[in-house]
Protein backbone atom coordinates (compact mmCIF):
# COMPACT_ATOMS: atom_id res chain seq x y z
CA UNK A 1 0.00 0.00 0.00
CA UNK A 2 0.70 3.38 -1.18
CA UNK A 3 0.39 6.52 0.16
CA UNK A 4 0.56 10.32 -0.78
CA UNK A 5 -0.02 13.50 0.62
CA UNK A 6 -1.57 16.33 -1.39
CA UNK A 7 -1.26 19.80 0.14
CA UNK A 8 -4.28 21.17 -1.95
CA UNK A 9 -6.03 18.71 -3.92
CA UNK A 10 -9.26 18.67 -6.20
CA UNK A 11 -12.04 16.18 -4.59
CA UNK A 12 -15.54 16.46 -5.79
CA UNK A 13 -16.35 18.38 -2.99
CA UNK A 14 -13.66 20.89 -4.15
CA UNK A 15 -10.54 22.19 -3.64
CA UNK A 16 -9.40 21.05 -0.45
CA UNK A 17 -5.85 21.71 1.79
CA UNK A 18 -4.01 18.21 3.47
CA UNK A 19 -5.31 15.11 1.72
CA UNK A 20 -3.48 11.80 2.22
CA UNK A 21 -4.60 9.38 0.21
CA UNK A 22 -3.69 5.77 0.19
CA UNK A 23 -3.30 3.43 -2.77
CA UNK A 24 -4.54 -0.86 -3.12
CA UNK A 25 -4.02 -2.14 -6.14
CA UNK A 26 -4.07 0.87 -8.42
CA UNK A 27 -7.11 2.36 -7.04
CA UNK A 28 -7.96 5.13 -3.93
CA UNK A 29 -8.36 3.01 -0.73
CA UNK A 30 -8.87 5.79 2.04
CA UNK A 31 -9.30 9.25 1.34
CA UNK A 32 -8.34 11.55 4.74
CA UNK A 33 -8.48 15.42 4.39
CA UNK A 34 -6.89 17.83 7.08
CA UNK A 35 -4.39 15.12 7.35
CA UNK A 36 -0.42 15.50 8.25
CA UNK A 37 1.94 14.29 5.65
CA UNK A 38 3.64 11.69 8.06
CA UNK A 39 6.20 9.54 5.91
CA UNK A 40 4.16 9.97 2.83
CA UNK A 41 5.12 10.65 -0.83
CA UNK A 42 4.36 14.72 -0.66
CA UNK A 43 2.65 16.18 -3.79
CA UNK A 44 3.22 19.93 -3.34
CA UNK A 45 0.73 22.54 -5.99
CA UNK A 46 -2.39 22.07 -6.76
CA UNK A 47 -3.35 17.99 -7.52
CA UNK A 48 -5.95 17.00 -10.03
CA UNK A 49 -7.41 13.94 -11.18
CA UNK A 50 -6.08 12.42 -14.30
CA UNK A 51 -6.33 13.96 -17.69
CA UNK A 52 -7.84 12.23 -20.65
CA UNK A 53 -6.99 13.06 -23.77
CA UNK A 54 -10.19 11.61 -26.22
CA UNK A 55 -8.55 12.04 -29.59
CA UNK A 56 -5.10 11.22 -30.47
CA UNK A 57 -3.36 10.63 -33.72
CA UNK A 58 0.08 9.47 -32.79
CA UNK A 59 1.78 9.66 -35.72
CA UNK A 60 0.83 13.15 -36.60
CA UNK A 61 3.45 14.35 -33.92
CA UNK A 62 5.80 14.31 -36.50
CA UNK A 63 4.90 17.08 -38.34
CA UNK A 64 4.50 19.58 -35.42
CA UNK A 65 7.04 22.71 -36.78
CA UNK A 66 7.09 21.32 -40.58
CA UNK A 67 3.86 21.80 -41.72
CA UNK A 68 3.90 25.55 -40.73
CA UNK A 69 6.72 26.61 -43.77
CA UNK A 70 4.17 27.61 -46.20
CA UNK A 71 0.72 29.22 -45.81
CA UNK A 72 -1.37 25.80 -46.89
CA UNK A 73 -4.90 24.74 -46.32
CA UNK A 74 -5.79 21.61 -44.74
CA UNK A 75 -5.24 19.97 -47.72
CA UNK A 76 -1.62 20.42 -48.35
CA UNK A 77 -1.44 20.12 -44.49
CA UNK A 78 -2.99 16.14 -45.19
CA UNK A 79 -0.48 15.47 -48.23
CA UNK A 80 2.42 16.05 -45.82
CA UNK A 81 0.73 13.71 -43.03
CA UNK A 82 0.57 10.77 -45.69
CA UNK A 83 4.13 11.20 -46.52
CA UNK A 84 4.58 10.52 -42.82
CA UNK A 85 2.44 7.95 -42.85
CA UNK A 86 3.68 6.12 -45.65
CA UNK A 87 6.99 6.08 -44.16
CA UNK A 88 5.82 3.86 -40.56
CA UNK A 89 6.22 0.57 -40.10
CA UNK A 90 5.18 -0.96 -36.50
CA UNK A 91 8.90 -1.05 -35.45
CA UNK A 92 8.91 2.75 -36.36
CA UNK A 93 5.48 3.59 -35.06
CA UNK A 94 6.28 1.81 -31.57
CA UNK A 95 9.05 4.27 -31.54
CA UNK A 96 7.50 7.49 -32.10
CA UNK A 97 4.26 6.46 -30.12
CA UNK A 98 6.09 5.48 -27.48
CA UNK A 99 7.82 8.98 -27.06
CA UNK A 100 4.18 10.59 -27.72
CA UNK A 101 2.65 8.86 -24.99
CA UNK A 102 5.66 10.06 -22.80
CA UNK A 103 5.47 13.65 -23.59
CA UNK A 104 1.19 13.39 -22.92
CA UNK A 105 2.16 11.79 -19.41
CA UNK A 106 4.24 14.49 -18.90
CA UNK A 107 1.63 16.86 -19.52
CA UNK A 108 -0.48 15.15 -16.64
CA UNK A 109 -2.66 12.65 -19.40
CA UNK A 110 -2.89 9.47 -17.75
CA UNK A 111 -5.15 8.19 -20.24
CA UNK A 112 -5.25 8.57 -24.02
CA UNK A 113 -8.45 7.53 -26.62
CA UNK A 114 -5.92 6.57 -30.29
CA UNK A 115 -7.96 7.13 -33.15
CA UNK A 116 -6.43 4.55 -34.62
CA UNK A 117 -6.60 3.72 -38.68
CA UNK A 118 -2.71 3.36 -39.94
CA UNK A 119 -3.48 -0.39 -39.94
CA UNK A 120 -1.65 -2.13 -42.87
CA UNK A 121 2.00 -2.26 -45.03
CA UNK A 122 2.07 -0.25 -48.17
CA UNK A 123 -0.58 -0.89 -50.75
CA UNK A 124 -2.58 -2.92 -48.68
CA UNK A 125 -1.03 -5.60 -47.65
CA UNK A 126 -1.51 -7.19 -44.19
CA UNK A 127 1.51 -7.81 -41.90
CA UNK A 128 2.01 -11.51 -40.71
CA UNK A 129 -0.13 -9.64 -37.65
CA UNK A 130 -2.91 -8.39 -39.11
CA UNK A 131 -2.54 -6.40 -36.35
CA UNK A 132 0.90 -5.46 -35.67
CA UNK A 133 0.44 -1.64 -35.77
CA UNK A 134 -2.00 -1.02 -33.46
CA UNK A 135 -0.33 -3.59 -31.01
CA UNK A 136 2.55 -1.46 -31.12
CA UNK A 137 0.77 1.42 -30.00
CA UNK A 138 -0.90 -0.94 -27.16
CA UNK A 139 2.71 -1.75 -26.29
CA UNK A 140 4.31 2.15 -26.68
CA UNK A 141 1.37 2.78 -24.15
CA UNK A 142 1.91 0.40 -21.86
CA UNK A 143 5.99 1.00 -21.89
CA UNK A 144 5.42 4.23 -21.18
CA UNK A 145 2.88 3.79 -18.20
CA UNK A 146 -0.56 5.73 -19.99
CA UNK A 147 -3.63 3.60 -19.97
CA UNK A 148 -4.86 3.52 -23.97
CA UNK A 149 -8.02 2.87 -25.77
CA UNK A 150 -7.13 1.92 -28.81
CA UNK A 151 -10.03 3.05 -31.03
CA UNK A 152 -9.46 0.91 -34.13
CA UNK A 153 -10.95 3.04 -36.91
CA UNK A 154 -12.99 1.67 -40.43
CA UNK A 155 -11.92 3.53 -43.08
CA UNK A 156 -12.75 2.49 -46.45
CA UNK A 157 -13.25 5.56 -49.09
CA UNK A 158 -10.89 7.75 -50.39
CA UNK A 159 -14.38 10.32 -50.14
CA UNK A 160 -17.63 10.69 -51.03
CA UNK A 161 -17.83 8.35 -54.02
CA UNK A 162 -14.19 8.44 -54.16
CA UNK A 163 -11.26 5.70 -54.34
CA UNK A 164 -8.62 5.15 -51.89
CA UNK A 165 -5.35 7.03 -52.90
CA UNK A 166 -2.32 4.93 -52.26
CA UNK A 167 -1.50 5.95 -48.86
CA UNK A 168 -4.95 5.29 -47.88
CA UNK A 169 -5.03 1.73 -48.97
CA UNK A 170 -2.98 1.01 -45.84
CA UNK A 171 -5.86 2.68 -43.86
CA UNK A 172 -8.62 0.05 -45.34
CA UNK A 173 -9.90 -3.49 -44.85
CA UNK A 174 -12.24 -3.19 -47.85
CA UNK A 175 -15.24 -3.30 -46.02
CA UNK A 176 -17.01 -3.04 -42.47
CA UNK A 177 -16.63 -6.95 -42.08
CA UNK A 178 -13.41 -7.41 -42.80
CA UNK A 179 -12.54 -4.26 -40.51
CA UNK A 180 -14.84 -5.99 -37.92
CA UNK A 181 -12.94 -9.38 -38.10
CA UNK A 182 -9.79 -8.02 -37.87
CA UNK A 183 -10.36 -5.87 -34.48
CA UNK A 184 -12.05 -8.85 -33.12
CA UNK A 185 -8.96 -10.37 -32.45
CA UNK A 186 -7.75 -7.56 -30.51
CA UNK A 187 -7.92 -8.41 -26.85
CA UNK A 188 -8.39 -5.42 -24.45
CA UNK A 189 -7.49 -5.61 -20.23
CA UNK A 190 -7.40 -3.22 -17.12
CA UNK A 191 -5.16 -0.59 -18.99
CA UNK A 192 -6.34 -1.04 -22.85
CA UNK A 193 -9.79 -0.47 -23.85
CA UNK A 194 -10.28 -2.12 -27.47
CA UNK A 195 -12.82 0.70 -28.83
CA UNK A 196 -14.19 1.66 -32.50
CA UNK A 197 -14.61 4.15 -34.97
CA UNK A 198 -15.38 5.33 -38.54
CA UNK A 199 -13.49 7.58 -39.60
CA UNK A 200 -15.77 9.95 -41.01
CA UNK A 201 -19.47 10.34 -43.35
CA UNK A 202 -16.33 10.83 -46.40
CA UNK A 203 -14.16 7.54 -45.66
CA UNK A 204 -16.78 5.41 -44.75
CA UNK A 205 -20.07 5.06 -46.94
CA UNK A 206 -23.43 4.92 -45.31
CA UNK A 207 -24.59 1.80 -45.94
CA UNK A 208 -21.56 0.62 -43.75
CA UNK A 209 -22.03 2.96 -40.98
CA UNK A 210 -24.41 1.05 -39.48
CA UNK A 211 -22.07 -2.12 -39.25
CA UNK A 212 -19.62 -0.49 -37.87
CA UNK A 213 -21.63 0.65 -35.06
CA UNK A 214 -23.37 -2.41 -34.76
CA UNK A 215 -20.25 -4.62 -34.47
CA UNK A 216 -19.02 -3.96 -31.32
CA UNK A 217 -21.92 -2.56 -29.18
CA UNK A 218 -20.82 -2.77 -25.59
CA UNK A 219 -17.45 -0.42 -26.36
CA UNK A 220 -16.42 3.34 -27.17
CA UNK A 221 -17.91 3.87 -30.67
CA UNK A 222 -15.94 7.35 -32.46
CA UNK A 223 -15.89 9.25 -35.49
CA UNK A 224 -14.72 12.48 -37.00
CA UNK A 225 -17.62 14.53 -37.73
CA UNK A 226 -18.43 18.25 -39.79
CA UNK A 227 -14.69 18.72 -39.49
CA UNK A 228 -14.57 20.60 -43.28
CA UNK A 229 -17.42 22.66 -44.70
CA UNK A 230 -16.70 21.00 -48.03
CA UNK A 231 -17.44 17.32 -46.42
CA UNK A 232 -20.87 18.79 -45.45
CA UNK A 233 -21.34 20.02 -48.82
CA UNK A 234 -19.96 17.04 -50.63
CA UNK A 235 -22.55 14.68 -48.24
CA UNK A 236 -25.39 17.36 -48.75
CA UNK A 237 -24.53 16.89 -52.37
CA UNK A 238 -24.49 12.79 -52.03
CA UNK A 239 -26.84 12.21 -49.60
CA UNK A 240 -29.40 15.05 -48.96
CA UNK A 241 -28.53 14.91 -45.46
CA UNK A 242 -25.79 16.47 -43.20
CA UNK A 243 -22.99 14.27 -41.53
CA UNK A 244 -24.95 13.72 -38.62
CA UNK A 245 -28.17 12.80 -39.88
CA UNK A 246 -26.09 10.15 -42.23
CA UNK A 247 -24.77 9.21 -38.46
CA UNK A 248 -28.15 9.06 -36.80
CA UNK A 249 -29.88 7.33 -39.52
CA UNK A 250 -27.31 4.69 -39.49
CA UNK A 251 -27.88 4.14 -35.77
CA UNK A 252 -24.07 6.04 -34.74
CA UNK A 253 -25.11 8.20 -32.55
CA UNK A 254 -25.45 7.30 -28.55
CA UNK A 255 -24.31 7.76 -25.50
CA UNK A 256 -21.21 5.89 -26.08
CA UNK A 257 -20.57 7.74 -29.44
CA UNK A 258 -18.15 10.41 -29.05
CA UNK A 259 -18.58 12.97 -32.50
CA UNK A 260 -14.84 14.39 -32.73
CA UNK A 261 -14.93 17.91 -34.12
CA UNK A 262 -18.65 18.46 -34.55
CA UNK A 263 -17.33 21.91 -35.69
CA UNK A 264 -20.00 22.92 -38.59
CA UNK A 265 -23.52 21.93 -37.69
CA UNK A 266 -26.92 22.92 -37.92
CA UNK A 267 -29.55 23.48 -35.49
CA UNK A 268 -30.29 19.80 -36.34
CA UNK A 269 -27.24 18.60 -36.35
CA UNK A 270 -26.93 20.17 -32.79
CA UNK A 271 -30.22 18.19 -31.59
CA UNK A 272 -29.45 15.24 -32.84
CA UNK A 273 -26.14 15.03 -30.89
CA UNK A 274 -27.72 16.12 -27.49
CA UNK A 275 -30.77 14.17 -27.75
CA UNK A 276 -28.88 11.08 -28.26
CA UNK A 277 -25.84 12.32 -25.42
CA UNK A 278 -23.59 11.62 -28.18
CA UNK A 279 -19.83 13.16 -26.71
CA UNK A 280 -18.89 15.90 -28.27
CA UNK A 281 -15.16 15.81 -28.62
CA UNK A 282 -13.51 19.47 -29.29
CA UNK A 283 -10.08 19.60 -29.83
CA UNK A 284 -9.12 23.49 -30.28
CA UNK A 285 -5.29 23.77 -30.86
CA UNK A 286 -5.47 21.43 -33.75
CA UNK A 287 -8.89 23.13 -35.32
CA UNK A 288 -6.96 26.48 -34.95
CA UNK A 289 -3.88 25.15 -36.76
CA UNK A 290 -6.36 23.84 -39.87
CA UNK A 291 -8.36 26.81 -39.73
CA UNK A 292 -11.39 24.21 -39.63
CA UNK A 293 -13.66 26.85 -37.30
CA UNK A 294 -15.05 27.00 -34.01
CA UNK A 295 -17.34 24.69 -32.60
CA UNK A 296 -20.82 25.20 -30.84
CA UNK A 297 -19.80 24.08 -27.55
CA UNK A 298 -22.36 25.99 -25.68
CA UNK A 299 -25.08 24.88 -28.22
CA UNK A 300 -23.91 21.35 -27.98
CA UNK A 301 -23.55 21.46 -24.06
CA UNK A 302 -27.14 22.91 -23.32
CA UNK A 303 -28.42 20.46 -25.77
CA UNK A 304 -27.39 17.43 -24.12
CA UNK A 305 -24.02 16.22 -25.64
CA UNK A 306 -21.01 16.65 -23.12
CA UNK A 307 -18.13 18.04 -23.91
CA UNK A 308 -14.30 15.97 -24.01
CA UNK A 309 -11.17 16.73 -25.33
CA UNK A 310 -8.58 15.81 -27.16
CA UNK A 311 -5.05 17.00 -28.79
CA UNK A 312 -5.49 15.40 -32.38
CA UNK A 313 -2.80 16.29 -34.46
CA UNK A 314 -0.34 16.82 -31.59
CA UNK A 315 0.15 20.63 -32.82
CA UNK A 316 0.49 21.29 -28.75
CA UNK A 317 -0.04 18.37 -26.11
CA UNK A 318 -1.47 20.23 -23.49
CA UNK A 319 -5.00 20.02 -22.30
CA UNK A 320 -4.83 22.86 -20.33
CA UNK A 321 -4.59 25.01 -23.20
CA UNK A 322 -7.47 22.70 -25.18
CA UNK A 323 -9.72 23.44 -22.05
CA UNK A 324 -9.32 27.38 -21.81
CA UNK A 325 -9.47 27.58 -25.74
CA UNK A 326 -12.79 26.24 -25.67
CA UNK A 327 -13.76 29.21 -23.40
CA UNK A 328 -11.49 31.58 -25.05
CA UNK A 329 -12.55 30.64 -28.61
CA UNK A 330 -16.79 30.97 -27.79
CA UNK A 331 -15.75 34.48 -26.47
CA UNK A 332 -14.19 35.36 -29.93
CA UNK A 333 -17.22 34.10 -32.06
CA UNK A 334 -19.92 35.23 -29.38
CA UNK A 335 -17.92 38.70 -28.55
CA UNK A 336 -19.11 37.83 -24.53
CA UNK A 337 -17.41 36.22 -21.67
CA UNK A 338 -18.68 33.61 -19.21
CA UNK A 339 -19.91 30.41 -21.42
CA UNK A 340 -18.07 27.63 -19.86
CA UNK A 341 -16.75 27.57 -15.71
CA UNK A 342 -13.30 26.58 -14.95
CA UNK A 343 -15.44 23.37 -12.97
CA UNK A 344 -17.32 22.34 -16.11
CA UNK A 345 -13.39 22.79 -18.43
CA UNK A 346 -12.09 20.19 -15.56
CA UNK A 347 -14.99 17.21 -15.76
CA UNK A 348 -14.64 17.43 -19.40
CA UNK A 349 -10.83 17.30 -19.46
CA UNK A 350 -11.17 14.35 -16.34
CA UNK A 351 -14.25 12.39 -15.89
CA UNK A 352 -16.14 12.78 -19.01
CA UNK A 353 -13.29 12.34 -20.84
CA UNK A 354 -12.02 9.58 -19.24
CA UNK A 355 -15.81 7.70 -19.74
CA UNK A 356 -15.77 8.27 -23.12
CA UNK A 357 -13.05 6.22 -23.72
CA UNK A 358 -14.10 3.95 -21.76
CA UNK A 359 -12.49 4.31 -18.46
CA UNK A 360 -15.31 4.65 -16.53
CA UNK A 361 -13.74 4.27 -12.96
CA UNK A 362 -11.01 7.75 -13.59
CA UNK A 363 -10.85 10.71 -13.60
CA UNK A 364 -11.94 11.68 -10.02
CA UNK A 365 -9.89 11.43 -6.30
CA UNK A 366 -12.30 9.53 -4.54
CA UNK A 367 -12.42 5.72 -2.67
CA UNK A 368 -12.31 2.79 -5.04
CA UNK A 369 -11.66 5.00 -8.12
CA UNK A 370 -8.20 4.54 -10.51
CA UNK A 371 -5.51 6.03 -8.65
CA UNK A 372 -4.41 8.93 -11.22
CA UNK A 373 -2.52 12.40 -9.60
CA UNK A 374 -1.70 15.16 -11.51
CA UNK A 375 0.75 17.78 -9.46
CA UNK A 376 0.26 21.28 -11.06
CA UNK A 377 3.29 23.80 -9.41
CA UNK A 378 1.81 27.26 -8.25
CA UNK A 379 4.76 28.58 -8.15
CA UNK A 380 5.95 29.28 -11.79
CA UNK A 381 6.39 32.48 -13.59
CA UNK A 382 2.46 31.09 -15.13
CA UNK A 383 0.85 30.40 -11.69
CA UNK A 384 2.70 32.15 -9.03
CA UNK A 385 -0.26 34.92 -7.16
CA UNK A 386 -3.25 32.92 -8.77
CA UNK A 387 -4.51 31.58 -5.62
CA UNK A 388 -4.20 27.93 -6.70
CA UNK A 389 -8.18 27.54 -7.69
CA UNK A 390 -9.54 25.41 -10.30
CA UNK A 391 -9.21 28.91 -12.75
CA UNK A 392 -5.39 28.65 -11.91
CA UNK A 393 -5.56 24.95 -13.39
CA UNK A 394 -8.43 26.02 -16.52
CA UNK A 395 -6.63 29.82 -17.24
CA UNK A 396 -2.92 30.25 -16.08
CA UNK A 397 -1.32 26.68 -16.16
CA UNK A 398 0.14 24.87 -18.61
CA UNK A 399 2.06 21.49 -19.09
CA UNK A 400 4.89 22.90 -18.13
CA UNK A 401 3.70 23.27 -14.44
CA UNK A 402 3.11 19.75 -13.89
CA UNK A 403 5.73 18.27 -11.91
CA UNK A 404 4.42 14.88 -11.16
CA UNK A 405 2.06 12.25 -12.24
CA UNK A 406 0.26 9.07 -10.93
CA UNK A 407 -0.95 6.60 -12.14
CA UNK A 408 -3.05 3.69 -11.25
CA UNK A 409 -0.52 4.78 -7.97
CA UNK A 410 2.42 4.19 -9.67
CA UNK A 411 4.70 7.21 -9.73
CA UNK A 412 5.38 7.67 -13.72
CA UNK A 413 6.33 11.36 -13.28
CA UNK A 414 8.39 12.93 -10.81
CA UNK A 415 10.04 16.31 -10.79
CA UNK A 416 8.47 17.12 -14.54
CA UNK A 417 10.97 13.88 -15.25
CA UNK A 418 9.52 10.38 -16.37
CA UNK A 419 10.26 7.46 -14.63
CA UNK A 420 11.99 5.66 -17.10
CA UNK A 421 11.73 8.18 -20.24
CA UNK A 422 14.49 10.71 -22.04
CA UNK A 423 11.19 11.82 -23.74
CA UNK A 424 12.63 15.02 -25.36
CA UNK A 425 15.58 12.81 -26.84
CA UNK A 426 13.44 9.76 -28.12
CA UNK A 427 11.05 12.41 -29.48
CA UNK A 428 14.00 13.81 -31.69
CA UNK A 429 15.28 10.29 -32.48
CA UNK A 430 11.98 8.67 -33.73
CA UNK A 431 10.71 11.49 -35.72
CA UNK A 432 14.04 11.55 -37.49
CA UNK A 433 13.56 8.49 -38.22
CA UNK A 434 10.52 8.65 -40.71
CA UNK A 435 11.02 12.52 -42.02
CA UNK A 436 14.15 12.13 -43.61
Amino acid sequence: MTSYWCSTALLPTGITRGVLVTVADGRFASIETGADPGDAVRLDGLVLPGLANCHSHAFHRALRGRTQTERGTFWTWRDQMYAVAAALTPDTYYDLARAVYGEMLLAGITAVGEFHYLHHAPGGRHYDDPNAMGTALIAAARDVGIRIALLDTCYLAGGIDQPLSEVQQRFSDGDAASWAARVSSLSGSDDVVIGAAAHSVRGVPPEQIGAVASAFPDVPLHVHLSEQVAENAACLEAYGRTPAQVLDEAGFLSGRTSAVHATHLTDVDVRLLGSSATYSCFCPTTERDLADGIGPSVALRDAGSPLTLGSDSHAVIDLFEEMRAVELDERLAAQERGHWSASELLKAATADGHRSIGFDDAGVIAVGARADLVAVRLDSVRTAGTGGTVETAVFAASAADVSDVIVSGKHMVADSKHANLDVAAELAASIAAVTR
